[in-house]
């Protein structure tokens, strides 16, 4: 009793539930958030990784979906310059290929017209022959075409929406399980679990959001108790990260004799990631791992291109995920919609039930702008959308500012190497800041851990970012698990279990 009752309680913390929070939020509305893991530890940090408008969705004419797409790339760039940046795919070509010419053009025309472009550069045709993208790949490529999207660091994308909402006002609950739902009086009655202290709690929302995602049908069978619930296609992509294979900085989209594609980007300076798989997965999404028929696959695909083979001896990390595509009876796992579908439940009195299926990063944004008008018509409107002109956190700095950020930081801790800058950049963008407060050496950064993560790092992580575990830091907020042996990810997990837990 005289407990909050909060206008909306999500549940789900990957891009979709954190989009959603954001808006929500930011337009006055009380909100609570619940995921059962740490932020973006499924589906939204298992992805290739892009801000795209889906090239290959038009053959399966997704031209609403495409053009939606297209018109968020330079949307989200702008919001997130430090973790959002534009990146040119060369998509060789060869006589008697996959698909004609015309066909790329046509397709490739439509890229550069259907969603407003901007600030991205149009599609260019390659000599293969003399442009240096020809170099790494067989002599039979002798043409290709160039042109635009944007990489994400995904999981960063999550965890700033996150922080945001919080900085905003919301109640952020990591690691807290939802375990019931109940309709009550006009009013959600939700019961949470801590799932590490084991500690129970009771909430209580107007409305409630399911945005969790592979998991959201299984929330409506246990926390709702309803028996049939079969909404979503769970799709497995995998993905390798080799050695480095090429020195330019373009990405390199493959087409497959299986109508399929894969991406080769360059990845973290040092590497380059091979993606991704389409298979349908029907076992538990926490099992998720990559398959040696999927190894062998991208292995092979890649090696149709290259002049020098990706074997599996020269794989450094894997990574899988499930995507929750909504089930719209396709009959092949790369056929199914990448769309999303918002379906709103609770008629009269009834508490109001949101259920949120398919989507991908490029759309999130738009999606939750889509989900607050639903919500808007449930429980009434509050704000105006306002994501399309914000910066996520660190994001506050010109879209083409990211070299004169990594100036700045350098000026004003001159004791910073210039891959430690960029990587801080990248980041946290003017938050690095914040990080590294009034440090004047290297040594006022603390204990090293490997690779250049610092003490410091860790602990901005810890209070600002609800890292909890070495596997957080390491493989969500960075990357340095590439870096870090396994001795020394066991050092940070010592480390980190020896600090509290203190991001709000």
């Amino acid at each position: 009793m005289g407990r909050e009752i909060y206008d909306i309680f999500v549940i789900g913390g990957g891009i979709n539930g954190c989009g959603i929070a954001r808006d929500a939020v930011g337009r006055g509305y009380s909100v609570a958030l619940a995921e059962m893991n740490d932020f973006a530890s499924g589906t939204s940090s298992g992805a290739t990784k892009l801000i795209h408008g889906g090239l290959r969705y038009l053959e399966h004419y997704e031209f609403r979906l495409v053009r939606e797409s297209l018109m968020e790339r330079e949307i989200l760039w702008a919001m997130a310059p430090h973790i959002i940046w534009p990146l040119r795919f060369v998509l060789p070509y060869h006589k008697g290929g996959i698909r004609p010419a015309w066909l790329i053009r046509l397709g490739l025309f439509l890229y550069d017209h259907l969603g407003g472009r901007k600030l991205l550069p149009a599609t260019s045709v390659l000599d293969m022959r003399r442009d240096p993208a020809g170099k790494p790949l067989k002599a039979l490529f002798t043409k290709a075409f160039e042109y635009s999207d944007g990489w994400v660091d995904d999981a960063r994308m999550v965890v700033l929406n996150a922080r945001d909402a919080a900085d905003k006002g919301a109640t952020i609950l990591p690691r807290t399980k939802v375990v019931s739902a109940t309709r009550e009086n006009g009013l959600w009655h939700i019961e949470t679990t801590d799932t590490v202290t084991g500690s129970s709690d009771s909430h209580q929302a107007r409305m409630l959001v399911n945005a969790a995602g592979p998991w959201v049908d299984h929330v409506i069978r246990s926390a709702f108790g309803q028996n049939e619930a079969h909404n979503v296609r769970l799709v497995q992509g995998s993905h390798i990260v080799v050695k480095k294979k090429f020195d330019d900085p373009r990405a390199y989209f493959f087409q497959n004799p299986d109508n399929r594609i894969i991406f080769a980007i360059p990845y973290e300076g040092d590497y380059t990631l091979i993606g991704t798989t389409d298979r349908d997965f029907t076992a538990d999404p926490r099992d998720i791992r990559i398959s040696e028929e999927e190894t062998v696959y991208l292995c092979n695909a890649a090696s149709e291109y290259f002049k020098e083979p990706v074997k599996p001896d020269d794989i450094v990390w894997t990574y899988s995920a499930v995507r929750p595509l909504y089930d719209d009876g396709a009959s092949k796992a790369q056929e199914a919609t990448r769309d999303y579908v918002l379906k709103l439940d609770g008629e009269g009195a009834a508490a109001p039930l949101l259920n949120v299926f398919g989507g991908k990063l490029t759309t999130y944004r738009r999606l939750s702008e889509h989900a607050l008008e639903k919500i808007g018509a449930a429980i009434g409107v509050k704000g105006a959308p306002w994501t399309a002109k914000s910066h996520l956190p660190g994001g506050n700095f010109a879209v083409k500012g990211y070299e004169t950020e990594v100036a700045k930081l350098k000026r004003r801790y001159a004791f910073l190497a210039d891959p430690h800058a960029r990587r801080l950049v990248r980041r946290y963008g003017t938050r690095a800041e914040t990080l590294l407060g009034d440090a004047r050496g290297i040594e006022d950064l603390g204990r090293l851990f490997g690779g250049d993560l610092y003490e410091a790092e860790v602990r901005y992580l810890v209070e600002h970012e609800w890292a909890r575990h070495a596997e957080d830091v390491l493989w969500r907020r960075t990357k340095d698990g590439l870096r870090l042996s396994k001795e020394q990810a066991q050092s940070l997990e010592e480390y980190m279990a020896a600090i509290p837990a203190m991001a709000g």
